[in-house]
């Protein structure tokens, strides 16, 4: 499954856009880079029932040339083959890997390993990047943004379970226990089958798209 059509035109035309209003010096180019930008906000406002002026404030808010959001997320197994997982306050407190977005001046390891310990409370270490997903692809409810995740399994180094403003509750699950209340958005049963299958056999290949 991949997104519908009319949003994949519609993050083209507001990328198109973006990168125009970004690049082009003629005045006749940024009336028409603008008026590729309100277009895609009447297509994203029109299919989402979203208020325009926000669609319009979210693509306003990008600069430079366009590009996929980067994401992360943390595999993180004890000794007794369990993996980390948090329930999520965005979402009605369903359960899902810890992470969120790359930050700027970190590298996407640092950046995992951060949004665990945020999230959870674990001081955790990254061993290895399993796989780097097109969330389009992963059959994921929509979203206005290309996003790129990165999944990484991650050991425990230290630490105690604490929850945050993002998280209400943290456990440890063996794969036989993983709840079937997910935060779809971030996490999706087929992750976390891939995650306990790379924790199991280290030498698997890097999965990608």
């Amino acid at each position: 499954m991949s997104d519908p059509d009319w949003l994949l035109w519609a993050r083209e035309i507001q990328a198109i856009a973006q990168t125009g209003l970004a690049f082009s010096k003629d005045p006749y180019d940024l009336d028409r880079f603008t008026a590729l930008r309100r277009l895609a906000v009447r297509i994203m406002a029109e299919h989402t029932g979203a208020e325009p002026g926000r669609i319009a404030g979210l693509f306003a808010a990008e600069a430079g040339y366009a590009t996929p959001k980067v994401g992360v997320r943390g595999a993180v197994f004890d000794r007794s083959g369990r993996i980390l997982m948090v329930r999520e306050t965005a979402d009605e407190n369903r359960w899902t890997l810890p992470g969120g977005w790359a930050e700027t001046n970190q590298t996407p390891a640092q950046s995992v390993a951060r949004e665990v310990f945020e999230e959870s409370g674990y001081h955790v270490r990254p061993v290895k990047l399993a796989a780097v997903w097109d969330r389009a692809k992963q059959a994921q409810p929509p979203t206005l943004f290309s996003v790129v995740r990165m999944f990484f399994v991650c050991t425990l180094e230290g630490g105690s379970p604490a929850t945050s403003l993002e998280t209400s509750e943290v456990a440890w699950f063996a794969e036989a226990d993983v709840p079937a209340d997910l935060s779809l958005r971030r996490t999706l049963p087929h992750h976390i089958g891939r995650m306990f299958a790379h924790w199991r056999d280290p030498g698997l290949a890097t999965e990608f798209d």
